[in-house]
């Protein structure tokens, strides 16, 4: 149990460069607010569901985190800073981090799987601050979602989602696997004019390709009837 303990938080030192020691990430709110989270998770599995309840509003007036003690959470997850909102259904996998004012909500359950009402977090996945992620939507695995970004469909894996609604980006999720400041790429790849730039690149090579393609099509039926 200690060795798991100390993986873990040398996982989040790895993804957080303040702390200067393990025993400073022991006190994060969002390690005491996951640790809680696991007793409550025990009891609301065990259909305890009052003391599970108790457990989360103890857990939410100590860190300002609200985790359902119905999600599911995986290894190694990480709350930075806290004021996050996880709904009941949610499933979050291994080495995932999560940035402040993150809301992991739901929708009307007669729009999608039945009793299935939050996302589905994949491996690696980064959710920058304020995001907000609703509905039974599959967020692919290693994928980034940027700040204040609105996410109402299923991500690709290892997309990157900017703006309201939420769209993929031109640049892979590979290209900023590092640290991230509050999962929000920076840098001029991700600018949104640079962004528009690319698209219209794209869309102009497209339009010289068909162009190409009707004059050769036309060429063939001039030779055809001489």
């Amino acid at each position: 149990m200690l060795s798991g303990l100390t993986a873990y938080l040398d996982s989040i030192k790895a993804r957080d460069p303040a702390p200067r020691s393990r025993w400073e990430v022991l006190i994060y709110p969002g390690v005491l607010a996951l640790g809680l989270h696991r007793v409550a998770h025990w009891l609301f599995r065990g259909e305890l569901y009052f003391f599970a309840r108790l457990i989360n509003h103890i857990a939410r007036f100590l860190t300002g985190i609200d985790i359902h003690p119905g999600a599911e959470i995986g290894r190694n997850f990480f709350i930075d800073h806290g004021f996050t909102v996880i709904g009941e259904t949610a499933v979050i996998g291994d080495n995932v981090t999560i940035y402040q004012c993150v809301t992991l909500g739901g929708t009307n359950p007669a729009n999608g799987i039945a009793g299935k009402r939050h996302p589905t977090i994949g491996d690696g996945v980064v959710i920058g601050s304020g995001a907000q992620v609703l509905g039974p939507i599959e967020v692919g695995a290693n994928s980034r979602i940027g700040a204040n970004a609105v996410v109402t469909k299923d991500v690709p894996e290892g997309a990157t989602m900017t703006g309201i609604p939420a769209r993929s980006t031109l640049v892979d999720a590979a290209r900023c696997r590092d640290f991230v400041p509050y999962g929000t790429p920076c840098g001029e790849a991700f600018e949104p004019t640079v962004q528009k730039v690319e698209v219209l690149q794209g869309e102009i090579e497209h339009l010289r390709k068909q162009l190409a393609a009707i004059i050769e099509e036309r060429e063939a039926a001039r030779r055809d009837r001489a």
